[in-house]
């Protein structure tokens, strides 16, 4: 990303948090909304110019009484004005866009709040903003990734964001086709979804020539889904500033009664809410049939095998808990998994992945729906280094097994890879192994590790040693003496 862009978002971000605006969250949410009223006006300026060299007149987005709302109108208005305008024009005539119901985000400008608190804050943020090219999707996605990736710079609710790193590692391990039905029912920033559409773009350049196949990217490919509408707002955002024009972003409590999603998705690439717990009552009766629990990170496993369609795929981050765990329900969804469905591999993860803000060691779960089962053997790798330190600050490193897991994921059915040891970096497990040893997926359980035998001197011989220097000694302080 070119670094004028960088620097006129590092400046507005400082005018934020000069203006006593520190939270990350809301900082994003505030400059979410600035966005979405520049990028009404871009399209306001796009329609009228086709409008003039047509010599037509289609539907307009600001009627002739919202004109002042229009970024071009209002951005060089003195501070007061422009204040006064924004606040008490701009933001309900956009949250009154979400009566149309027209997009994923103006679904969630309802509830839409104004705290820039000050006339020359707003000033300073608008004028850095408007320096900003938003024309090319690309742009437009980088300015949005930059932005989100202050949420783990901050350290505050970075819980949110899955690395980067990991998550274009998990889209490239599953490989999403252009007509997959691909969804995340714990979405967050949508990270997943959109990783999922930048892939498609660059791996099918004959996705866009189809129009059914075009219509099916921008508008019932994908689904995310989450309980925190500020949440809902970002990620929605995020989606369209990388092109996809209506992303199906949706307030809902994915394992409640409420959600009657089932058979519909082909992908599924979640990094659901860990060491949660929830009320029963509203937990979805099917879900608890297939494991009893409270615990969340158990109950999503039970979420994707529903909502799948036959044949589905799913790729999901859970806490080694998950894979060991000797609840009744931990054994349950296992058991699930394995004997009714196909599971293909186990990725597990250093626990220092998440830090600063989780030291939780974590695996990635690949497995296909099937209601007939289909697990034969299950592919383990070891991953020790993603490429950056397992310490606090996450800094680069050489080491990175994420290209490793790839090549040989990809190549599974090798002859090689069918024949690693158990003391390599990747082996397999067959099915009947794993059900006596209680469906453990751990890796440890089946990891063999070499103790390499090293010889030492007799004791004796080191004695002789350690007796001849200490003469050294001697004679070294003996020689200092006569000098002295």
């Amino acid at each position: 990303m070119d670094n004028s862009i960088r620097t006129i978002i590092d400046r507005i971000w400082t005018n934020f948090w000069e203006g006593g605006v520190t939270n990350p969250l809301t900082v994003i949410e505030q400059i979410t909304y600035l966005l979405f009223v520049k990028g009404l006006d871009d399209m306001e300026i796009s329609h009228e110019k086709n409008d003039l060299l047509l010599g037509i007149k289609t539907k307009r987005i600001f009627d002739s009484e919202h004109q002042n709302c229009r970024w071009s109108k209002f951005k060089d208005y003195p501070a007061e004005k422009m204040f006064n305008i924004v606040s008490q024009e701009v933001f309900p005539f956009i949250k009154n866009l979400a009566k149309d119901k027209e997009s994923g985000y103006a679904k969630y400008m309802e509830d839409a709040i104004f705290i820039i608190p000050t006339p020359i804050m707003l000033q300073k943020v608008v004028t850095a903003m408007d320096k900003l090219e938003m024309k090319e999707r690309d742009t437009k996605g980088d300015i949005y990734e930059y932005l989100l990736s202050k949420l783990s710079q901050a350290g505050v609710n970075g819980q949110f964001r899955t690395p980067r790193h990991i998550i274009r590692m998990i889209v490239e391990l599953m490989k999403p086709i252009p007509t997959d039905v691909i969804a995340d029912p714990a979405c967050g920033t949508a990270g997943f979804l959109v990783e999922a559409g930048e892939y498609l773009r660059k791996k099918d350049d004959k996705l866009f020539l189809s129009n059914n196949l075009s219509e099916h990217f921008n508008n019932t490919m994908f689904y995310g889904f989450d309980m925190d509408r500020t949440m809902l707002r970002i990620g929605a955002m995020n989606l369209m500033q990388h092109g996809i024009e209506n992303p199906n972003i949706m307030y809902k409590d994915s394992l409640s009664e409420d959600n009657e999603d089932s058979g519909k998705y082909t992908l599924i690439l979640a990094n659901p809410p860990f060491k949660g717990s929830i009320d029963s009552e509203r937990t979805a009766k099917d879900l608890l049939a297939i494991t009893k629990t409270k615990k969340t990170e158990l109950l999503f496993l039970a979420l994707f095998l529903r909502t799948l369609k036959i044949g589905g795929r799913c790729a999901s981050i859970v806490p080694d808990g998950v894979l060991f765990g000797s609840s009744k329900a931990h054994k349950q969804i296992r058991k699930e998994i394995i004997e009714r469905h196909k599971l293909e591999a186990i990725i597990s993860m250093p626990s220092g992945v998440f830090k600063p803000y989780a030291g939780v060691s974590t695996a990635i779960m690949i497995f296909t729906k099937t209601t007939q089962g289909g697990t034969d053997k299950v592919w383990f790798y070891d991953m020790t280094a993603d490429g950056f330190s397992l310490d606090d600050q996450r800094q680069p490193i050489k080491e990175n097994d994420i290209p490793d897991i790839i090549e040989r994921f990809n190549n599974r059915e090798t002859e090689q890879e069918q024949n690693r040891k158990r003391t390599e970096k990747s082996f397999f497990v067959t099915k009947e192994e794993i059900v006596e040893n209680d469906y453990d997926l751990s890796i440890n359980k089946y990891k063999e590790i070499v103790v390499e035998k090293k010889e030492y001197e007799k004791p004796e011989v080191i004695l002789k040693r350690i007796m001849e220097m200490e003469e050294e000694i001697k004679q070294k302080f003996k020689e200092l003496e006569e000098i002295l």
